[in-house]
């Protein structure tokens, strides 16, 4: 004889043998040759023996809210309102009353989440095992590939899909302006002189599907038109007309490249030349023709110079000859000149000397 003491929130599971002999609830009881597993009602119920036995007890039955999980289904157990549990594969059985419990039934089998799942937990840690998740930036667009199939464009924001054998690939896109860099590119002209060019075009995708669906690699493909264009522009001018059309080589370049880029759903939005390389010898070549154009035009900058310095002094001789006193001004202008260069004078008696520097300094009477 066994004295068994069920409390309140609590049942007993009375087995005889691992047979199961039914249920006790709230009370003492005297058993003899009888075995009494308790079981708290606030918690999970753990079937003692298989759980299809004990259902075909319908006092017992109605006791218990089930909950059955089919192969490629997971199910999200709340307990009161709030998320609790994960329940994959199989059958469970909940004590009713106590707790309020709710489950939503989830096929994994499809990577599409039902919208019966709130969104707010699926970044949840027990959801993390089932759900896989991508991001498109804000700078970004991408395009949806389920099973091999195009789904569609997706904007920025983030995306999850169920974890499944279904493969899922997102392809994206850039959609910021982007920068191609031509350097060292040697190119000949319609005279046959080889040039070394850098470059430089700017561009943004316009179009996602045709760059990602039309075309494969729509950057190298860009890039090889770049090049195509530079080439069969400086290929049809001559070296002169090179040098000196150089600001305009970018926009005729450019007319041309934008209608190509289109077909790869990119927009060509400017072109530039950096630098335009000359050969060791070329370099040397112009390098004397430039000095050679800067003396001649030093030539002719001192020629125009001694012409105006030469019809300076014809102008002052002709007003010195008509004006005495400009002459005598003239003659101390040149005395005083040499007399900053004149430390000393020794001035010996001689009276021819005396009277010609009365004639220069003392104006006559």
């Amino acid at each position: 004889m066994k004295n068994v003491l069920i409390n309140a929130y609590q049942i007993g599971i009375v087995l005889k043998r691992g047979v199961y002999q039914g249920f006790l609830t709230e009370g003492k009881y005297w058993l003899w040759g009888k075995e009494v597993l308790i079981f708290d009602l606030y918690k999970p119920f753990v079937a003692p023996v298989e759980l299809n036995i004990l259902l075909q007890d319908q006092a017992l039955a109605e006791k218990l809210q089930l909950v059955e999980v089919r192969d490629n289904e997971i199910a999200l157990q709340f307990e009161n309102g709030y998320f609790k549990e994960v329940l994959t594969v199989g059958r469970y059985a909940f004590w009713k009353g106590v707790n309020e419990y709710r489950f939503v039934i989830a096929d994994i089998s499809k990577p599409d989440i039902d919208e019966a799942i709130d969104k707010s937990l699926l970044p949840h840690k027990l959801l993390a095992p089932y759900i896989r998740m991508y991001t498109v930036e804000n700078y970004e667009k991408a395009l949806l590939f389920i099973d091999g199939k195009y789904m569609g464009i997706l904007e920025s924001g983030m995306y999850q899909w169920f974890k499944n054998p279904v493969p899922i690939f997102i392809g994206k896109a850039d959609m910021r302006q982007q920068q191609i860099d031509l350097n060292g590119q040697e190119i000949l002209t319609r005279d046959k002189a080889a040039l070394r060019i850098n470059a430089y075009a700017q561009f943004k995708v316009a179009d996602i599907e045709k760059a990602l669906l039309d075309n494969k690699d729509y950057d190298k493909q860009l890039y090889a038109l770049f090049q195509l264009a530079l080439r069969e522009y400086i290929g049809t001018v001559n070296f002169d007309d090179l040098l000196e059309k150089k600001e305009s080589i970018s926009a005729a370049i450019l007319n041309g490249l934008q209608v190509k880029a289109a077909t790869l759903g990119v927009q060509v939005i400017e072109l530039g030349i950096r630098d335009i390389i000359l050969p060791g010898d070329v370099k040397d070549i112009m390098n004397q023709v430039l000095i050679a154009e800067k003396k001649a035009q030093a030539n002719i900058i001192m020629r125009r110079e001694e012409t105006a310095s030469t019809r300076s002094l014809l102008n002052t001789a002709k007003l010195m000859e008509d004006n005495t006193m400009l002459w005598k001004l003239k003659e101390m202008e040149y005395v005083e000149k040499i007399a900053d260069k004149i430390n000393t004078i020794t001035v010996n008696n001689s009276g021819v000397l005396s009277d010609q520097l009365k004639q220069l300094f003392i104006p006559g009477k």
